[in-house]
């Protein structure tokens, strides 16, 4: 079977990612419940007159798609395709409001414009002049993971070379109000490095861009093989393990071949029990990582730790910050990723060294 490599990737986050040759050295512990990016120099990507008409979504996504492009050294692509949950949602917001300020009189249609979910791959394919496949997948939280999949059938057919794939999601002020009346969202700030122990309801939520050019074809920037993903819509607690094991032998790998496991605990004390199964049974002797405590908790978060998986795999090495045992592996080749949100959309994502 045909392989998929990861060759480069881009990331905007509340961590200093933007810049690709630091690896998580200087870390940001933000002390909040809302956590927002490290905001690049956007006139360094965007003309500034640009720059001021465009939602935040899309500044985030033109740096981080132009990064991975860069790196790869690639103009231009064969596929566009990005996952979000809520796409250019501070624009819907804004664009709602001034209809109810002006009496529905007099509004400019720039907001509207920019408010569908698929503006972010739109933006990107102009800028780029690409008029290869531009898909946008609004899956909630297996957004990401809905665009690999397609990537990696893609690549797999013969349908595209080199592809785009990337996951973006925005802070929205009425988003967050109404997730923290549903406790969906803390309603008090956490420090970052207590997130774990925090025994509340509800996660710190965030905001981020983070994308990859995918490719049948290894390139001297290569960061690591996208071996598989799978996506699961619901999943019981006393299936999980089964499930995991399954998928691994799917991959003709047992649990014991697992070298690292990154888990995508979000200090919500109702659902965190979903990666202590897998913490605390099968990969308890494994070397365990988390990052929502790095990245905070939105729809495509699971890219943040697809970023985390390629970075590590291809420096070899393992931050400080991101460990959640004292376990050190006697390699660094096979990392599964494993991702929910409140006990529904369960993500299996499986790198390997190349």
């Amino acid at each position: 079977m045909k392989k998929i490599y990861i060759n480069s990737v881009g990331s905007v986050s509340p961590q200093k990612t933007f810049d690709n040759s630091d690896f998580l050295e200087e870390v940001v512990y933000h002390d909040t419940n809302v956590m927002k990016v490290i905001d690049p120099n956007y006139k360094d990507y965007i003309p500034p007159a640009a720059a001021r008409r465009m939602a935040k979504g899309i500044k985030m996504s033109t740096v981080a798609s132009r990064t991975a492009l860069n790196e790869a050294g690639l103009e231009n692509v064969d596929a566009i395709m990005v996952g979000t949950g809520l796409g250019c949602i501070g624009d819907s917001a804004k664009f709602v409001g001034d209809i109810i300020d002006n009496n529905e009189q007099f509004l400019t249609p720039t907001r509207f414009i920019q408010s569908s979910h698929n503006t972010v791959s739109g933006q990107i394919a102009l800028a780029i002049g690409c008029t290869g496949y531009n898909f946008t997948y609004v899956n909630a939280s297996v957004s990401f993971e809905s665009c690999l999949i397609d990537a990696i059938l893609q690549l797999r057919t013969n349908e595209a070379r080199n592809m785009l794939v990337g996951g973006v999601d925005e802070i929205a002020d009425h988003h967050v109000r109404s997730h923290q009346l549903i406790q969906h969202i803390k309603n008090e700030p956490v420090a970052a490095q207590k997130l774990l122990e925090s025994d509340t309801k509800g996660c710190i939520t965030s905001e981020g861009a983070n994308f990859f050019v995918l490719s049948d074809e290894k390139q001297p920037t290569t960061y690591a093989e996208l071996v598989a993903v799978k996506t699961f819509n619901t999943l019981s607690k006393d299936r999980l393990a089964i499930v995991v094991s399954d998928f691994l032998s799917e991959n003709d790998m047992g649990p014991e071949e697992v070298d690292m496991v990154i888990l995508g605990n979000n200090g919500d004390v109702d659902f965190d029990g979903y990666y202590s199964i897998l913490s605390e049974g099968m990969f308890e002797n494994t070397c365990q990582l988390y990052y929502k405590h790095l990245s905070g908790e939105f729809d495509t978060a699971a890219s943040f730790a697809f970023w985390l998986g390629a970075k590590i795999l291809k420096s070899q090495s393992i931050p400080e910050a991101v460990k959640l045992n004292s376990i050190v592996p006697d390699r660094l080749k096979n990392i599964l990723l494993y991702n929910q949100y409140r006990g529904e959309n369960h993500t299996l994502t499986l790198l390997r060294q190349c």
